[in-house]
């Protein structure tokens, strides 16, 4: 089981802290004392599914140098204010990166391992992924 707490601070300024003790400040996109929760919403799917490329890119013996992902995401303008689209975009740098690797490393996490994408996806949200490789000798 996986927990959470979230503490007032002040005005719509909170923290939350993850049951393994690590803490982060969140506030309202108005005040903008800390990330949005659905900024945080989008660093999660970035996080996990950056997590399990790396990982497989790493397994498959790939020469990472450099590692990103981007994301944009579109929200409805009505309440609830869903996120409509996100797209994500890998940038990965590295020596003899091979394409066909990083498109069954991106379809891996995508479709079997990152549960913060595919909970999206599943909720109506439309996900795009789109990578670009930078090979350097």
């Amino acid at each position: 089981m996986m927990t959470a707490k979230i503490k007032w601070l002040e005005n719509q300024k909170i923290i939350g802290e993850s049951g393994t003790g690590h803490s982060v400040v969140m506030d309202s996109i108005d005040s903008n004392k800390g990330v949005s929760p659905m900024e945080m919403l989008l660093l999660g799917v970035g996080g996990c599914t950056s997590i399990d490329v790396l990982s497989i890119l790493k397994k498959s013996k790939q020469d990472i140098i450099d590692f990103e992902v981007r994301i944009e995401a579109e929200r409805e303008d009505n309440h609830p204010r869903v996120f409509r689209e996100v797209n994500i975009r890998y940038i990965i740098k590295g020596r003899k990166i091979s394409e066909s690797h990083v498109k069954r490393a991106i379809e891996l996490s995508t479709e079997k391992y990152c549960g913060a994408s595919i909970t999206l996806g599943r909720s109506g949200t439309k996900m795009k992924y789109t990578h670009e490789i930078e090979n350097s000798e």
